[in-house]
């Protein structure tokens, strides 16, 4: 049986090599000239890498075949993950804006790409934007949404307690209203572990470049209201994590779901039972840490929104509150599934060491009410590690608060300032560190186990954590490798797409997204990042290759490859945003 099984595998992963072998045949050019399909900034490094096995010449053209810059292609220092070397097309001294393509002797042309001012801008919108397509329990009109406007789903107005989540004043049954706030992922379900961070990372995006996100127009029904689109964005989804937390004790759901996933339908067609489940430590504290970080964000905008940085405050403190009484509350669906009915067989979001949640959430109070207490309470820096921000690990994001609000935070004798910036200043360094090295030229070249599911945001998080280093001290390399990230994303990478919808010429077009795969439209919803090249196959769907980087197919069932979620964009709507920020900075 398993031989069989392992032969009918094997046909199939020959029959998609072949496919793939055939389309890139007839494509061979664009496909072997891997690169930035959006394009480059006018002043910084343009880099694009090219699939041959000989030293050749390079020239970049207009779309009339003007030749306007030559070159030699140079040999990467390192191999690939398959062991063959790379060739590498450097145009960075040209500077002209316009439209242009590569052309590389004896093989063909690249895609079209831009030289220009702001060359990432619609990216960076669409990437927020992307968090309007969404919204819980509202119609998106064709004014914002365009062709891909549809009706209202999961009103949410009537949500069971689950048995889990019995509590004094709520019993099994009880009806609460907890609407708005975003789909998770290519389901229809709310989790507040994967909300915490990647709300986090939208309003800390607004924290590092206020001016800038002031500027950024997104065309949501909020827009002109006096508060900047971005923010207006992360409040849909704050709203909603505020009805989360039971009034009387100060806990928070875990999450809002179905009992199971819903089919392959448009949100409005999905009208299964919605449950509120089991309080958790971990969501409680990560409600913390966005409460306190809201509280601080929204202060300024107190004439538009009238007591609600108060609200933050409150319910964050009684947030903190029910986490000091129960510090171990662990999410775990099966002990659940084994105890109460119905069985909750969606996103599990467990996580079962939550002292760098304690950590997160701490420093955010410290920062937001100037207080030393919390951070006394908790031991900020148990070791040496500087784990990269996931929803699984948010210690660090504690550390970009507090080195971002020194000032703030200067005066309340706290000592470990210094020390914290100075960790993540050498963790950037060492990202850095020989990437230019490796066959691609960036940071998520480094290591095969960047690889993993979601390895789009581990690039985009790295990057964060770079542009972190470059605020810190000013020093522009940590800029150039974080483009280099963002180059990797947009298509400078062994698949050959660039991995947000609609955004570059090989672009994925079959997301595991249900509203993208049940609208009947063509194109799937834009600005969306797929989570990107894993060789790991949870979902036994055949991959063309299982080399590490290549490890990706565009299909719709392809979760493990080819899902999109809230916090994967966001960490990639910070990088592109910031770099859009900070691009007259960037140089060669």
């Amino acid at each position: 049986m398993f031989k069989k099984a392992l032969y009918i595998s094997l046909c199939l992963l020959s029959f998609f090599r072949l496919t793939t072998s055939a389309q890139f045949k007839s494509d061979s050019g664009k496909y072997k000239i891997r690169l930035n399909q959006v394009g480059f900034y006018p002043n910084a490094p343009k880099i694009v890498i090219v699939l041959t096995n000989k030293k050749g010449s390079f020239s970049l053209q207009t779309p009339d075949k003007k030749i306007v810059f030559k070159g030699i292609l140079k040999k990467s220092i390192q191999p690939n993950f398959a062991g063959q070397y790379t060739w590498i097309a450097n145009f960075s001294a040209f500077t002209k804006p316009g439209k242009y393509v590569l052309n590389v002797s004896g093989l063909g042309t690249s895609y079209t790409f831009s030289i220009s001012k702001n060359v990432h801008q619609q990216v960076a919108n669409a990437s927020i934007k992307a968090f309007y397509f969404m919204r819980a329990s509202t119609p998106l009109l064709e004014k914002y949404a365009g062709k891909w406007h549809r009706a209202m789903g999961h009103p949410d107005n009537k949500v069971l307690v689950h048995a889990s989540a019995v509590s004094e004043g709520r019993p099994e049954g009880t009806l609460v209203s907890s609407p708005r706030g975003w789909y998770d992922a290519g389901d229809y379900n709310k989790y507040i572990v994967n909300s915490g961070i990647s709300t986090y990372t939208l309003l800390s995006l607004y924290e590092d470049f206020p001016e800038y996100m002031k500027t950024v127009k997104l065309n949501i029904p909020e827009s002109g209201n006096g508060i900047p689109d971005l923010l207006n964005e992360t409040l849909w989804n704050l709203r909603w994590m505020l009805t989360m937390q039971d009034s009387i004790d100060g806990g928070v759901y875990h999450k809002l779901t179905n009992a199971a996933f819903d089919k392959m339908e448009m949100p409005d067609k999905a009208t299964e039972p919605r449950y509120v489940i089991q309080k958790s430590t971990a969501a409680t504290l990560d409600f913390t840490a966005v409460m306190a970080q809201s509280a601080r964000v929204f202060r300024q905008y107190e004439v538009q929104l009238p007591g609600f940085a108060d609200s933050c405050r409150e319910a964050a403190l009684k947030a903190w509150e029910w986490a000091q009484t129960h510090p171990h509350i662990i999410y775990n669906k099966y002990v659940l599934n084994d105890n109460f009915s119905p069985k909750i067989t969606t996103g599990d979001y467990g996580d079962g060491e939550v002292r760098d949640e304690f950590i997160w959430a701490a420093s955010e109070l410290f920062v937001t009410l100037k207080d030393i207490k919390y951070v006394h309470k908790i031991n900020v820096i148990p070791d040496v590690k500087m784990p990269l921000p996931s929803w699984s690990q948010v210690r660090v994001l504690g550390y970009y608060t507090i080195a971002r609000n020194s000032e703030r935070v200067a005066g309340t004798g706290y000592k470990n300032i210094a020390e914290i910036k100075k960790r993540i200043v050498s963790y950037a360094d060492g990202l850095i560190k020989d990437a230019s090295k490796t066959a691609y030229i960036a940071v998520m070249y480094k290591k095969k186990a960047n690889f993993i599911w979601g390895s789009n945001s581990v690039a985009a998080n790295q990057g964060i954590a770079l542009i972190q280093a470059y605020k810190l001290t000013g020093d522009k390399k940590y800029l150039k490798y974080a483009l280099d990230n963002l180059d990797y994303i947009l298509g400078r990478n062994g698949t050959g797409y660039s991995f947000v919808t609609g955004y570059g010429s090989k672009t994925p077009m079959h997301p595991h997204h249900r509203p993208s795969i049940a609208d009947g439209i063509v194109d799937p919803i834009p600005g969306l990042l797929a989570g990107g090249a894993n060789p790991g196959d949870e979902d036994h769907v055949p991959l063309p290759s299982f080399i590490p980087d290549e490890a990706y197919t565009d299909n719709d069932q392809a979760y493990a490859s080819n899902e999109v979620a809230i916090n994967w964009n966001s960490p990639f709507a910070y990088l592109a945003n910031a770099l859009e920020a900070l691009q007259n900075n960037i140089s060669y």
